[in-house]
C-alpha cells in the first residue's frame, strides 16, 4: 500500500471505523489539537465509529477517556485501546495464563494487567517469565535496575512501545522507546513490542468492535502509519504532530499513506484522485513534475521550481508526494501546505 487512494466519498462515510492516534492527533500534552474536536464531531455525524489507539501505556483507559471529553471530544473507557493492554495480550500470547510479569510502568499498565489473568510480581527475586514495560514519567534507576536484574536472568522482555519521543506542549519529550534502551544497552537483550508500528495492535482495537472497513489516523510515519501498513489497514496522514509534509513526501515505502491530510477535518471531505498525464502528476488543478532533480509546480500558466521553501496547497502536496514516490531518491525542501 505505497500509493495514494482517492475517495469519492468523504472518508468518514466510506469507512466504518476510525482507529485513532491520540498525541499529535487529538492532543499534545494538555492542549487539544486544532480542530481535532469539530473533526471527530464531523466524522461521528458521518456514521464513523471512533477507537482512540495510543501508544502511550501510562493512563488507564478511564483516565484518557475523561482528558478527551474535557478537551470537547466525547469518549467512553470502552473507545480507548492501548499499548499497555497490547502488551498484556502479547504477554498471554508467549506466556499463557497466570504467567508471572514484571511490571516497569504507569498506571495504565498496572490496571491492563490486574484486568488480565497474569500475576504481577514486584521483584526479579520473584522469577517473572516476563517484563513488561511501559511509560511512566517518574521512572528512576531502581526501575530499570529491576528491569535489567530480571531479564540478565532470563525474563522475556517486552514494551509496550518503542517511541523515542512523546509529543508535548513544550515539543518532543522522552519516549518509552528511549527508557527501553536505557534497559537494552545494560542486557544487549532486544524487547518484542506491542505497540505501533507493529500491526498487533491495530488488528485487537479494530476486532474489539468488530470494525469491518477500519482507517488508521495518525501523525507519525514511524509508528502510526507503518503500523497500519503492517496490518494491511489503510490511513489517512495528518499535518498535527511528529511528521512534517516534506517527510510524509521522502518517505519510503512502508511508511507512505494512503491519504494525505492537515487535519482531522479531512475525514470528513472526499478525497480527489492523483494521476499521471505524461510528465505531470495532477491532483484536480494542481500540476507537479521532477525534471532535473527538482520538482516543478505548475502555476500561472508557468512553472515554479521548488527548490528552496515554500507554501504549497494540500492538492499541491498530494500530487508532490505522489510525484516524488515515483522518483526515489529526490530531494525537496520544507513545505508549509494549506488548504
Amino acid at each position: 500500500m505505497t500509493g495514494l487512494l482517492a475517495s469519492e466519498q468523504p472518508l468518514a462515510a466510506a469507512y466504518d471505523l476510525g482507529l485513532m492516534d491520540l498525541d499529535g492527533v487529538m492532543y499534545e500534552g494538555e492542549r487539544s489539537i486544532v480542530n481535532a474536536a469539530t473533526g471527530a464531531a464531523q466524522a461521528r455525524e458521518l456514521g464513523l465509529q471512533l477507537m482512540f489507539v495510543t501508544n502511550n501505556s501510562s493512563r488507564p483507559a478511564p483516565d484518557v477517556a475523561r482528558h478527551l471529553t474535557e478537551l470537547g471530544i466525547p469518549a467512553t473507557p470502552e473507545e480507548v485501546y492501548s499499548s499497555a493492554m497490547a502488551a498484556v495480550e502479547l504477554a498471554l500470547q508467549r506466556h499463557g495464563e497466570g504467567a508471572k510479569v514484571l511490571l516497569i510502568g504507569g498506571a495504565g499498565l498496572e490496571d491492563a494487567v490486574a484486568a488480565s489473568s497474569l500475576v504481577r510480581v514486584d521483584s526479579a527475586e520473584d522469577a517473572p517469565v516476563a517484563v513488561i514495560q511501559g511509560l511512566r514519567k517518574d521512572i528512576g534507576w531502581a526501575d530499570l535496575s529491576e528491569a535489567s536484574f530480571a531479564i540478565g536472568r532470563g525474563a522475556d522482555h517486552i514494551a509496550t512501545n518503542l517511541d523515542s519521543t512523546l509529543p508535548v506542549e513544550r515539543g518532543l519529550a522522552i519516549g518509552n522507546g528511549s527508557l527501553v534502551a536505557a534497559v537494552v544497552h545494560a542486557t544487549g537483550v532486544s524487547p518484542v513490542s506491542a505497540g505501533k508500528p507493529e500491526a498487533l495492535i491495530y488488528r485487537l482495537a479494530a476486532e474489539r468492535v468488530q470494525g469491518e472497513r477500519p482507517l488508521a489516523v495518525g501523525d507519525r510515519l514511524n509508528t502510526d502509519i507503518r503500523g497500519s501498513n503492517a496490518s494491511g489497514i489503510p490511513s489517512l496522514h495528518v499535518l498535527t504532530g511528529v511528521s512534517s509534509a516534506r517527510e510524509v513526501i521522502m518517505a519510503v515505502p512502508e511508511e507512505r499513506p494512503s491519504y494525505l491530510g492537515i487535519d482531522l477535518t479531512d475525514l470528513s471531505l472526499p478525497h480527489p484522485p492523483v494521476t499521471r498525464d505524461g510528465e505531470w502528476v495532477t491532483c484536480r488543478s494542481a500540476r507537479v513534475r521532477i525534471a532535473d532533480d527538482a520538482a516543478h509546480l505548475a502555476r500561472d500558466g508557468g512553472t515554479f521550481q521548488l527548490t528552496e521553501p515554500a507554501t504549497i496547497t494540500l492538492d499541491e502536496y498530494r500530487a508532490l508526494a505522489a510525484a516524488a514516490w515515483a522518483e526515489p531518491g529526490i530531494e525537496v525542501p520544507e513545505v508549509v501546505v494549506e488548504r
